[in-house]
Parts: structure tokens; sequence; C-alpha cells
């Protein structure tokens, strides 16, 4: 294996320690043959067959959400709205209390958002969240284990089939803060684009269908992450650069997604873009496991929007999240 995830982990930052450890923990901090394992007992529950049952629920959230939205007349798209979507469906996978998926997305919020002034300073910073994250996930693997049998329910139980308690908590922090952050990103930097962009708006209320190509676009031009990380584990060359054992080489989807050589008007958001060959979900080994639900979950969102409200427009300026990992929005006011 030329270029590794897990010798350094996936971020520019070097890890040290626990902290390494528990990102070697992850799905997307492994190699193969280990990544293959243990993604092979959560790709069957991640199919859109798999998944079709959670469209009724997710409009049902959506409902919920525009319900409250149309109330208020105004609000912010990222906490008020994107936020919930993904919080409340990943709960349902996972067969979380319903209780607790609140306390969940607070503590994923935490972790993703550790760069920023605005959180990083709060109580529960990111390294804090991690850890009662982790806590939280290993005392539901517990208590769910004790349960009979294993194996054959809810996302959680199919991990608990070839994990233990630990190994579960890890792979937890990543499933969720993964499934939350990159959906909320979509759903909100995506109503972002369509707003000023008002004539693909407008193409899509015309013509619904045109839904599932769009989110595919937002994917490409608002990718949720700006890059991930891997180590070189042996003198190589790419392109024309040298890289040497041990260097850090990113893979910057903010660039290639807009690689003037594979798109066109590259740097034009066009929803009826084709072939949209984007890599906003990665490749290969480590193409997105999310990838169905996701595109679920992108589709449901727009299709509610839309048909819920006949105008949508800003009511201040967006603020970006300070990340050097995540390519997203603290505030949408509309």
């Amino acid at each position: 294996l030329l270029f590794s995830s897990a010798e350094r982990g996936v971020v520019l930052e070097d890890l040290e320690g626990d902290r390494l450890e528990q990102m070697r923990g992850m799905l997307l901090a492994m190699d193969p043959p280990k990544h293959r394992q243990v993604r092979k007992p959560l790709t069957p529950r991640m199919t859109p067959r798999a998944l079709a049952g959670l469209e009724t629920g997710s409009r049902a959230i959506c409902a919920d959400i525009f319900d409250a939205a149309a109330q208020a007349g105004e609000g912010e798209v990222v906490d008020d709205g994107a936020a919930a979507l993904p919080t409340r469906v990943v709960g349902a996978l996972m067969g979380l209390p319903r209780e607790d998926w609140e306390r969940v997305h607070k503590m994923s919020e935490a972790i993703t958002h550790g760069q920023d002034p605005d959180y990083a300073n709060k109580p529960g910073n990111a390294a804090d969240a991690t850890t009662e994250m982790g806590t939280y996930a290993y005392q539901f693997a517990v208590d769910r284990a004790a349960r009979e049998p294993i194996g054959d329910g809810d996302i959680s139980d199919a991990m608990l089939a070839v994990m233990d308690p630990i190994a579960f908590a890890m792979m937890f922090i990543q499933l969720v803060t993964a499934g939350q952050d990159t959906t909320q990103t979509m759903l909100s930097s995506g109503l972002l684009a369509l707003l000023d962009h008002p004539d693909q708006l407008s193409a899509l209320r015309e013509d619904p269908r045109r839904i599932p190509a769009a989110v595919e676009e937002i994917v490409r031009w608002a990718n949720p992450l700006h890059y991930f990380r891997r180590t070189a584990t042996a003198d190589t060359t790419l392109g024309d650069t040298e890289i040497k054992a041990g260097d850090a080489v990113a893979m910057y989807y903010t660039s290639c997604n807009r690689d003037e050589d594979v798109f066109a008007d590259s740097q034009a958001f066009d929803i009826a873009r084709s072939p949209n060959k984007h890599l906003g979900f990665g490749q290969a080994e480590h193409f997105c496991v999310g990838v169905h639900l996701a595109r679920l979950e992108g589709r449901i969102f727009y299709e509610e929007v839309l048909s819920r409200f006949s105008k949508i427009e800003r009511a201040g300026e967006p603020k970006r999240l300070r990340s050097n990992l995540n390519n997203s929005y603290k505030s949408v006011p509309v």
C-alpha cells in the first residue's frame, strides 16, 4: 500500500498517542484488509433497497422542520433545518433512543466544529465531546450486546455482531459525525447555492425530477469536506512531484471537483451537468459507505422544501465555519 490512511490518520495535523489510535479505529482511517473486514457488515444495510424504508419517516421529519419554519417566517437553515434531518435519520438507523438524538447531535457538532473559535472556546470542546460520545457509545454497546440475538436488527446490531464495545464506540463516532456533518452541509450549502443561482432554482421548481442530478452537482460544487490526508509509505513520484516515505499527501476535493480538464466550465454551478464524475463521495476503497443515505436525504429535503415554500430568500449574510477540513457554514439565515 503506497498511500496509507492508518499510518498518520487522515487530517493534516499530526496526531499523537491516544488521538491517533482513536482515529485508527474509524473506518476512514483504516487500510486494507482491515477496512474491508469492518466495512463488510455495514454495506448490506446501506443499499438503496435497504434504506427505502426510511423515505416515509424522512418526509415526516421534513414536515415537522418546515411546519416550524412556516410559523416563524424566517430562520436559520443550518441548525433549524438542515441539521435536524440527518440527526433523526441517523438516530433511527442506529436504533438510538429518541430522547438521546439531540444530545448525540450536540456532541457531533462540538467534534466537527472544533477549529472554529465560536465552538472551540465553549464548554464541551472537541476533545471533551469525543470522549463523551465514545463513553456514550460504549455504554450503548454494552447494553445492546446483552440483548439476543445480535445481527438481525438495525445497523448497531450488525456492527456488534463483529465488534467488541470498544471498537463499536470508535466506529460509532465516525458514523454519527460523518453522517451528521456532511449531510447537514450538503443541505444548507446546497440551498444557499440555489438561492444564489435563481435560474437553477427555477429549473428545479419547474421539473423536480432534476433533483437527484442537482444533489450530485451540490456535492461537486459545494463539497462538504476540503480534503483527506494519506501518508506515503515509500518514496514515489506523483505527477512531477517527488514524494518521500513519511510525507503527508492531501487529496483536495475542493480542487479536483473543479478540475478544468474534467469538468466543462468547472467553476459554474450547473444542476444539469452530465456527466458529473465528481469525487465528493470519495473513490475506490474509501468510497462513502453512506452515499445512498446521503442521496436519499438530499432528494427528500429538496423535494419537500421546494414543494412547501413558493418563495425562499436570504435574510442576511451567511457565516462560514472556520475549519481547514469542513467546507461548511455555521449560519445561513433565510
